[in-house]
């Protein structure tokens, strides 16, 4: 008899199902556990539950008769009812306590990992063959364009060049509200998510969890056929535009060219491969240009693969890493996704749109919300949580490397060359989120300094010795001594405390 395999709620995709020496039994019975625990731990956004339980449910559907299905409070004890003291696979799950898990139990053989690009053992070979430092994103993307034969033309890079990135980071069109993109794929929803929305509003009143966020109508896939559905739209309709403009803000268009696969791919939906041969083609057939495909294939087999890696590289102790000693806890109007309590325009709008969506491209991500927080020294594994909870696509190995490495610094510079946080300059020259608001990107001090611009200088102040020895900070800390108005400001940041920006 054929032993069973377990599969959890980011392991849906037929790739995790494919029978083989590294794979489960062929015709496998399948144990999926809708573990309710999960949801006690930690105070997720209600969107992002939705999606997790419907995708679930969407694929036991599919599976049909071949799966047990197991509604309960642990994974252990939806395991026991599964198969009792029986023998199960599984593959490497995606974090460090669900490794822990499995690996606790007798009878489950742990199968290596699948949805990604790479094994562990070559990411491991190339991390050690570079003295475990220095683990550049760059050096890692081209390794796995060569590795993969990706977007090559034979030895070297198609279209010429590794980088695009200067064709990819041109500011709005001036004047525009909107990009003017193809709509995205939207699904629809069914029955199953009509139960699911029963089920999470049963769950609440009864006092067994609680959410932030709202859960409008589904925005992202949860089944294998959305997905490819969604991927299909990207690829031929929005794919083209994509790359100049995808380090830009707009305040009335979220969306703007991005993919919106995230999700996607980190259920399991999709498989990282078929997207970016899916890019490559489009570019091959001249459907989309050089650079829009490159900056594409860039976020998935460049950083999405990179810091999938370096969450298992750098081990679970790397959550505690604080190398900037930040200890500030996060303020209640930052965890309740409280947009209307902000003044700042660019700030409440992105957490707007976490509250309404648990969406927001990587910029917001990265330039207001974590800059945000780096210069208020917000504990970085507070950081980390909340942007784990908050995000519809946010797993533990998705945001450790890029909340701790990239966007809070708390690594010291393992990941990343420079801590990356900016003034009010940057978020007015990438977007349209300056105009408007009751603060002026160029203001300092007074009432209507930028919280942007006199936090990036208070930040610096700080931290001063310490990014001295940062030859690409070397400038921006050079500007410090040209402040007239230092004492004045760091007088007016230190009282500004934790009180809504």
């Amino acid at each position: 008899m054929a032993t069973a395999h377990w599969l959890f709620g980011d392991q849906l995709g037929p790739h995790f199902l494919t029978a083989g020496a590294e794979g489960p039994d062929r015709d496998a019975p399948v144990v999926m556990i809708e573990a309710r625990s999960v949801f006690r731990r930690r105070r997720f956004h209600r969107a992002k539950a939705h999606l997790i339980l419907s995708a679930m449910r969407h694929r036991a559907a599919e599976l049909g008769d071949r799966v047990r299905y197991i509604r309960c409070d642990t994974y252990r004890e939806g395991l026991l009812a599964a198969v009792g003291e029986g023998p199960v696979t599984v593959h490497h799950p995606t974090s460090h306590a669900a490794l822990r898990l499995v690996r606790s139990l007798d009878a489950v053989t742990v199968l290596p990992a699948r949805g990604f690009l790479l094994p562990h053992a070559d990411f491991r070979a190339w991390a050690d063959g570079h003295g475990g430092r220095s683990l550049r994103q760059e050096d890692f993307y081209r390794w796995v364009r060569r590795d993969r034969h990706l977007l090559m033309d034979g030895d070297a890079p198609a279209g010429g060049r590794w980088n695009h990135d200067h064709h990819n980071r041109e500011p709005p069109p001036r004047g525009a509200r909107t990009l003017g993109a193809p709509a995205p794929y939207r699904p629809r929803e069914n029955t199953v998510d009509e139960e699911v929305r029963h089920d999470l509003d049963r769950w609440e009143r009864d006092g067994l969890v609680a959410f932030v966020g709202r859960d409008g109508p589904r925005r992202f896939p949860a089944s294998r056929r959305e997905a490819l559905a969604a991927l299909r739209r990207f690829l031929e309709h929005r794919l083209a535009g994509f790359g100049p403009h995808e380090d830009a803000m707009l305040g009335a268009d979220p969306v703007m060219s991005h993919s919106l696969l995230s999700s996607s791919l980190n259920l399991g939906l999709l498989h990282p491969a078929e997207c970016v041969e899916g890019a490559e083609d489009a570019w091959r057939s001249g459907r989309a240009p050089i650079n829009s495909v490159e900056g594409f294939v860039r976020q998935i087999a460049g950083w999405r693969e990179y810091v999938w890696q370096l969450y298992w590289y750098f081990g679970d102790d790397y959550r505690h890493s604080n190398a900037l000693h930040h200890h500030a806890p996060l303020p209640d109007w930052f965890l309740e996704l409280d947009a209307d309590a902000v003044t700042a325009r660019c700030l409440a709008t992105a957490l707007a749109q976490v509250r309404d969506t648990g969406w927001t491209h990587h910029i917001p991500r990265l330039m207001l919300l974590g800059s945000h927080a780096l210069q208020r020294d917000f504990d970085p594994r507070a950081v980390t949580d909340w942007f784990h909870r908050s995000f519809v696509d946010g797993y533990d190995w998705v945001m450790l490397p890029n909340v701790v490495g990239m966007s809070q610094y708390a690594d010291g510079g393992r990941m990343t060359t420079k801590p990356y946080t900016s003034a009010g300059a940057y978020v007015n020259r990438m977007s349209d989120l300056c105009g408007g608001c009751a603060y002026r990107p160029t203001e300092r001090v007074g009432e209507r300094a930028c919280p942007y611009t006199a936090g990036y200088w208070a930040f610096l102040h700080r931290h001063r010795s310490r990014l001295a020895g940062n030859g690409r900070m070397a400038q921006a800390l050079r500007g410090l001594d040209r402040l007239g108005d230092l004492d004045e400001l760091l007088h007016q940041e230190r009282n500004r405390g934790q009180d809504p920006p």
